[in-house]
């Protein structure tokens, strides 16, 4: 039997603070006071019988239950969502909004001509187009706010409650700028790094990990000067006008490449590659525009890259 105590704003309130990991955040972003936000989830917690969030440090973080709460508070919002969305298309003769989160490298090289061959199909539907990193994007989807993300397979840990189907593996490579000195010296790429800044994916990407296991299989124990991004519009920037190193996803600099403006190191990355696909919800329904996202997706990655 549903808790008639638990309201919308109940919902609402605890997935923003889930997902900000912050009463001060989560505050913010929803308009309300602090007070309101903590006496929002202790009507909850009251409501549910178990606590759905602990202090630790001077933060907090989500109980075990809280977890579990949290699967369906973001499947609820969702239905509701989509409910809202459903009664709008009647009243405008829209389809419902389609939203995507994809990496960096998705956005650079898959989407633009996957999203050539949605539009082609004339289904009247809004797209929104998130790029961000891979862990804020699942988090997105977990509680509602994105349909489907386009990305690296995660780690088993945080794809609970998610569906993910390979499209390709993309490597990790070293891009430099045409005419860079490690391009034409003789001695191994690896010796040379030290002597550059070197662009890292941040610690909280999920190529990080990888990045570091193979830095270190081939000698690199570390490198002085390192800049940690996700931006892709700053690595490229920066890469085109220094001698700066830019370790990242092959498909973010493959037009690049192929325009002769960036150029990769000699290195054999092939042990760096990983499965990219789409994610979504385990328990959720596509609308038909966004299967019909999902097939041109689908078609894009077979016209741009058909060996996979």
């Amino acid at each position: 039997m549903i808790d008639s105590r638990v309201k919308f704003r109940h919902l609402h309130t605890f997935v923003e603070v889930a997902r900000q990991k912050s009463v001060v955040k989560a505050a913010d972003l929803l308009n309300i006071s602090q007070p309101a936000v903590t006496k929002t989830i202790r009507e909850l917690e009251e409501a549910l019988g178990v606590a759905v969030f602990e202090r630790e440090g001077r933060g907090i973080r989500i109980t075990r239950y809280g977890e579990v709460f949290l699967r369906h508070a973001g499947a609820a919002l969702t239905a509701l969502r989509q409910g809202i969305d459903s009664v709008s298309q009647e009243l405008f003769d829209s389809a419902p909004p389609v939203r995507v989160g994809a990496l960096p490298t998705v956005s650079t090289r898959i989407m633009p001509r996957a999203m050539s061959l949605f539009l082609e199909e004339k289904t009247g539907s809004r797209i929104k187009i998130i790029t961000g990193d891979n862990a804020v994007l699942l988090e997105q989807l977990r509680v509602g706010d994105l349909d489907l993300v386009v990305g690296r397979l995660a780690a088993p840990e945080q794809m609970a409650g998610f569906s993910f189907e390979h499209l390709y593996s993309d490597p990790i490579v070293f891009a430099v700028r045409a005419g860079h000195p490690l391009l034409l010296s003789k001695r191994s790429v690896f010796e040379g790094l030290a002597d550059y800044p070197i662009l890292m994916p941040t610690r909280g990407s999920i190529i990080r990990p990888i990045v570091e296991q193979f830095l270190i299989a081939n000698g690199v124990a570390s490198l002085p000067t390192q800049v940690e991004t996700v931006s892709d519009a700053f690595g490229r920037a920066f890469v085109r006008k220094t001698d700066a190193i830019w370790i990242i996803s092959s498909g973010v600099i493959a037009t690049d490449v192929e325009d002769g403006m960036l150029a990769m190191l000699p290195i054999d990355t092939s042990e760096t590659k990983g499965p990219v696909g789409l994610t979504i919800r385990a328990d959720a329904t596509p609308s038909t525009p966004q299967t019909i996202l999902m097939q041109t997706l689908r078609q894009a990655v077979e016209e741009i890259m058909p060996m996979r």
